[in-house]
């Protein structure tokens, strides 16, 4: 993810713009109010825009999202998709560039070197006497030549313009499955957030792909290889899903990004990057007819393109509990995981209160029993939707132990309150409080501009209809203690459940 700072000028812009209208302390709470301010407009390419108007500050947070994730990634190129968050921000032919002519002639240098390099590891062994050397001498071509399309580009233009006309909070980000990209912008530059936006989905330049794919793998270096939390979550995961792409790192395989290409990124954006399958929200100061009459002129020039395939491989289903122990010289830590289904279940909200129930924060029952009572764990938790919830995946489970205690303890101790789930109903002051503290969530969203966009983007990307936002307090408000209880009894079996330990290693021990 890539979080920019802004120019002296930028900030005081930002500051005052935030200052004075990002937060709207007089928000409606309910939906039929609410829906007085939202209107929505689809484009003849199949685009989605929802227009949120807020007009008490002369600030407006824009969002796009796109229904494509690491989930996507086609086999082989793992971490596609979190290539994209990393080249957002590169531009088009028409900015980002010193001199894009002779830009794009050592661009097309680049894909040369790096097609001749290819086909001589290809070779391997049969590449005979000189194969080595061949080797190298093709690997500094290559390098030569992106370090010479790297002189042509300006890399900092976009976010330069963008900074310079008062942007704050610049970010993208990739998950399982959507990518995002966000920032907020005084209203009357609004427009050059259409030019900008559009041009780098109309026209994009691939520039510095090699440098960010570098800081990519740099990226898996800290995160996974040198981080044990992060090898653990790796195995982990691995090992729940045998055939579904949620087994596979976000961040992508080692082997997989050293061999990321600029053809492959062009494939994959083609493929994903279609008008309907992205969702625009703007939130602020916005008037709905400038913004559809703005995206018809500059939205409207994307090519209309075919949706791209849903992920087709269905995890079959676990016959019996699975097991990893990953060994490690530092903080002991547990993972357990149960099957469950997609976020279009009919028993998603039961799944979101048996969340707030076992782990809602301080007065979570994995918080109270593990943490503060017994003083097993230094922390523990967990959430329904790991890693993603556009398809079936995993209800989470994990606990650090405190010096003195085990990763079975604590697992131990977690089943033990799963059981209580299963046989017992959970009190009405529990799921009365439960129920309050998901109504006082939905208030602090619809609080702030840029955080309600990202609401509005990920409910319509998910159920067609932003208004989930809103029927999802109604469906949890419906959960009975009953519900509860059967989707425990139906869900939290060891037949479904993945563990994974981090442990020291027998010498450490």
């Amino acid at each position: 993810m890539h979080l920019l700072t802004l120019s002296a000028g930028g900030r005081l812009a930002a500051a005052i713009a935030l200052a004075l209208g990002l937060a709207w302390p007089a928000a409606p709470q309910d939906l039929q109010e609410f829906e007085k301010s939202v209107s929505e407009f689809t484009l003849a390419n199949g685009l989605h825009f929802i227009v949120l108007e807020r007009h008490q500050a002369p600030v407006v947070s824009l969002y796009t999202h796109a229904r494509v994730g690491a989930v996507d990634d086609p086999k082989g190129r793992t971490g596609l998709a979190h290539m994209f968050e990393h080249m957002a921000f590169k531009g088009s032919d028409r900015i980002g560039s010193k001199n894009y002519p002779a830009e794009k002639k050592a661009l097309a240098a680049v894909d040369r070197a790096l097609e001749q390099l290819r086909e001589e590891k290809n070779r391997g062994p049969r590449g005979g006497e000189g194969h080595k050397a061949r080797l190298e001498r093709l690997e500094k071509a290559f390098q030569a030549a992106v370090e010479e399309a790297g002189r042509l580009a300006a890399s900092d233009e976009f976010t330069r313009v963008i900074e310079e006309s008062g942007a704050v909070g610049l970010n993208a980000g990739t998950s399982a499955d959507s990518t995002v990209y966000f920032y907020s912008l005084p209203s009357n530059r609004i427009e050059l957030w259409f030019y900008l936006e559009s041009e780098r989905f109309l026209r994009p330049v691939f520039r510095e792909y090699y440098k960010e794919r570098d800081v990519v793998r740099e990226e898996r270096r800290m995160r996974t290889e040198s981080n044990p939390i992060g090898k653990l979550v790796e195995a982990f995961l691995t090992t729940a899903f045998t055939a579904h792409p949620y087994g596979r790192p976000a961040v992508g395989w080692a082997s997989d990004l050293e061999n990321l290409s600029v053809a492959d990124a062009e494939e994959f954006f083609r493929a994903y990057y279609v008008p309907a399958n992205m969702t625009v929200v703007v939130a602020g100061d916005a008037d709905p007819r400038r913004v559809r009459s703005l995206a018809e002129m500059y939205f409207g020039r994307l090519p209309n393109r075919h949706l791209p395939p849903p992920v087709h491989t269905v995890e079959p289903e676990q016959e019996g509990e699975r097991r990893i122990e990953i060994e490690s010289a530092s903080q002991p830590f547990v993972l357990v995981g149960f099957k469950k289904p997609s976020q279009q279940d009919p028993d998603r909200a039961v799944f979101d209160v048996i969340s707030d129930v076992l782990s809602g924060g301080r007065t979570g029952w994995l918080y109270k029993e593990l943490v503060r009572d017994k003083q097993l764990a230094l922390q523990a938790g967990g959430f329904p939707n790991f890693p993603g919830d556009k398809y079936p995946g995993l209800f989470l489970f994990y606990a650090a132990p405190t010096s003195g205690h085990t990763v079975a303890e604590n697992e131990a101790a977690m089943y033990g309150l799963i059981e209580k789930l299963k046989a017992e109903p959970v009190d009405a002051d529990t799921l009365n409080m439960v129920k309050t503290k998901n109504r006082a969530a939905l208030i602090r969203k619809l609080d702030n501009n840029a955080g309600l966009a990202a609401e509005l983007a990920s409910n319509h990307a998910a159920f067609g209809n932003w208004r989930q936002l809103f029927y999802e307090l109604d469906e949890i408000n419906r959960v009975t203690a009953e519900d509860v209880r059967r989707v425990a009894q139906k869900f939290f079996n060891k037949r479904s459940r993945s563990v994974a330990y981090l442990v020291a290693p027998p010498q450490a021990k």
